[in-house]
């Protein structure tokens, strides 16, 4: 099990290695995996809430018209897309791309999501971006408040789960933290739980990769190496 305290560490060595640049540098964990079939469909796809918040926000889109669409722009939701709009994106692939590329999240009126399966599912089903369904008089506020916190953490058919932790304007024990909600989330996912993980590393965008040590020092001494 990866503890809060090996994981300061680890960012700390991430922090030591990494380049000083003119842009704000994020700060990515990646779990490796071990012990798990990927030839039987290995998939994870799971929102993270985040104890700390990043300062580039994710941004959500709201599918949603009538009372539910006017709360969600009273919220200062990033984007709220009437349903009429759908149509026009089904029969436009390049602004439908661009709209999944331009939001992390997608929350929507459960009445939309047939539409939505029609319209753009073929471009928000391959990146993991199907909407969170909204039931009638849903607290669209406070739900798309918590995404705003969140990470989406996904892996599919392989042994490598990447997520962004934070950027480099933020203290090292909130990357941590971070890290660790994201660890705690995957491991509940896992065949195995913690044992299904190999190793952990941190990484700033300009940086060197700071790997978990100790993890592998456990299996050598496991194996008798």
């Amino acid at each position: 099990m990866v503890n809060n305290n090996q994981l300061l560490e680890l960012v700390k060595k991430a922090r030591e290695g990494a380049t000083k640049r003119n842009f704000t540098q994020s700060a990515e964990l990646t779990l490796v995996l071990k012990d798990i079939d990927v030839k039987k469909g290995f998939n994870l796809n799971e929102v993270v809430a985040l104890p700390h918040k990043p300062s580039k926000v994710p941004r959500v889109c709201v599918i949603a018209s009538g009372d539910m669409g006017s709360r969600a722009r009273k919220a200062g939701i990033d984007t709220v897309m009437e349903p009429t709009e759908l149509d026009r994106l089904g029969t436009n692939k390049r602004e439908a791309r661009k709209v999944v590329r331009a939001h992390d999240f997608f929350l929507a009126d459960t009445a939309q999501m047939a539409s939505i399966g029609r319209s753009l599912g073929q471009f928000l089903g391959p990146k993991g971006k199907m909407p969170t369904p909204l039931p009638y008089g849903a607290p669209v506020e406070n739900i798309a408040g918590r995404f705003k916190n969140s990470v989406r953490v996904k892996a599919k058919n392989q042994l490598n789960v990447s997520a962004k932790i934070g950027d480099e304007k933020m203290e090292d024990n909130q990357l941590a933290e971070n890290a660790s909600a994201i660890i705690a989330a995957v491991e509940k996912k896992l065949p195995q739980g913690d044992k299904n993980i190999r190793n952990a590393m941190v990484k700033f965008t300009m940086g060197k990769a700071a790997k978990l040590t100790a993890l592998k020092g456990k299996e050598k001494e496991k194996s008798g190496e």
